[in-house]
């Protein structure tokens, strides 16, 4: 069996390397220990024909490396434009941020085509296709449409939303049939699987079950897969950690003080401000905790091109300098604000050294985060992670402190019970964590998606239909 991983854009593939997003985190230990081949964009563009897609290939590990210059002409309506401007938006129920062009949707249904060709050449006998993420809906239609037959999968790292929420997008009904192409779709939860059928519901020409969907494509299977991390690698890491250089300048700079930590892209699902807040709030409420903590953040620049992270990046900035100036010292700053990455070695390393782990999106697929500091704490003396109730980890690590976001008062409380909670309390919560994210690891998630995948080869599934199906007009899903 030969899998062929496709995304938008493959990572770094270096160890010391920072990793920037949970699908590069999850899926680099995956290609490199399940012998896949990833393909996505090099990060560079060219001038390029229809036919002009090439992909130069490089080993990693048991796997390999696929890079694609993208077509320039196209890219930033595709990627600044519909992707994230659009559709990212969409997912995470932020409807106001909508801004999309007519020839964005063009741009983005071009980029895709333009990936389907270059894909065409791991088309074997043997191959089975898994696309991931919201910048390639539709990748599975431009592969059927070239004649390939093979088994394609696709997951979703971010949420699904309600379908009233999905409806606000442009092209919406013609993205939804386009993706049941595919044979299979997977999801982070029960939530936002149950989100994408309600969106079903409105085709009537679909027959439609809780998980599986029959259109002219054939069936196309639902499922639910929560993923993973690298479990083993992260408790190594911390290990190793213990002598880093830059763990061991963090330690010697907090002389006692304890940290909570964040660590996240800059964009405005993460709830960035909304935690500074909350750290303030903690601080004027509670002063006896003035000089006894301070809060490392974190926070890489993500998507610079669009005028609303550039905003949320001077408006953070604003609001970590007025509170560094309304609690600080000449010798003591609250909240220590970084807009770079590290490595996942150095990172488990900073995991391992703060106290509270504070990982608060307003909305959000997953979030690795959450279990990378789960898993780089010491089994003795663990941290505590604080979580927002609007992650989909929050359905596994339902031990931490859970928060809504939104309200700054309880974080704050939480963070003052994550600082003074007990030993004994501390590894009551992480012990039950440790062991579900030991019980699925990312080298199952990738394992039990290509199972289910490889299965859709043994025939179709039959659902009870709500009408019997009518093929749709062609013309639907462009």
């Amino acid at each position: 069996m030969n899998v062929v991983v496709v995304s938008n854009r493959i990572a770094r593939a270096r160890s010391d390397d920072p990793i920037a997003g949970g699908l590069a985190a999850a899926l680099l230990p995956a290609v490199r220990d399940f012998g896949a081949i990833w393909v996505g964009s090099s990060g560079r563009l060219r001038n390029a024909s229809r036919s002009d897609a090439f992909v130069q290939i490089s080993a990693f590990g048991n796997g390999a490396l696929g890079a694609i210059d993208l077509p320039q002409d196209h890219y930033s309506g595709y990627y600044d434009g519909f992707a994230n401007s659009a559709l990212w938006p969409t997912l995470h129920s932020r409807t106001d941020l909508i801004r999309a062009l007519p020839d964005h949707y063009l741009c983005y249904r071009e980029v895709n085509a333009y990936m389907a060709r270059a894909l065409l050449r791991f088309s074997t006998p043997d191959a089975l296709f898994w696309v991931h993420d919201y910048h390639l809906l539709p990748l599975g239609l431009e592969l059927r449409d070239l004649g390939v037959e093979r088994p394609i999968g696709f997951f979703l790292h971010t949420p699904w939303p309600e379908r009233s929420t999905f409806a606000a997008i442009p092209h919406h009904r013609g993205l939804v049939r386009a993706m049941l192409a595919y044979n299979l779709i997977g999801f982070q939860t029960n939530q936002d699987r149950e989100n994408f059928v309600a969106c079903l519901k409105e085709h009537p020409s679909l027959a439609v079950g809780d998980e599986c969907v029959v259109s002219e494509h054939g069936t196309c299977r639902l499922a639910v897969f929560p993923i993973g991390i690298d479990v083993q690698a992260f408790v190594d890491w911390t290990a190793k950690a213990a002598v880093s250089p830059e763990v061991s300048r963090l330690r010697e700079s907090l002389r006692g003080t304890k940290l909570v930590i964040g660590v996240d892209r800059v964009d405005y699902a993460k709830g960035l401000t909304y935690r500074v807040r909350a750290f303030d709030r903690l601080l004027m409420t509670q002063p006896a905790f003035l000089r006894q903590i301070c809060y490392l953040q974190i926070a890489v620049p993500s998507r610079t091109g669009i005028a609303t992270y550039s905003q949320l990046q001077s408006e953070l900035a604003t609001l970590v300098g007025e509170v560094n100036g309304r609690h600080g010292d000449f010798d003591w700053t609250p909240i220590r604000y970084l807009n770079k990455g590290f490595s996942q070695a150095t990172l488990a390393g900073f995991y391992r050294t703060a106290n509270v782990g504070l990982v608060t999106p307003l909305h959000d697929g997953m979030n690795l985060v959450a279990k990378e500091y789960v898993a780089a704490q010491d089994p003795s003396d663990p941290g505590v992670l604080i979580l927002s109730e609007f992650a989909g980890a929050a359905k596994q690590l339902d031990s931490a402190l859970l928060v809504n976001p939104h309200d700054i008062d309880d974080v704050a409380k939480k963070l003052a019970a994550a600082f003074t909670m007990p030993a004994e309390e501390r590894r009551e919560r992480w012990e039950p964590m440790m062991k579900r994210l030991r019980g699925s690891s990312v080298h199952q998630w990738f394992s039990q998606f290509i199972e289910t995948l490889a299965d859709t080869r043994l025939g179709p599934v039959h659902v009870p239909l709500i009408e019997a199906p009518r093929f749709a007009e062609r013309a639907q899903t462009h």
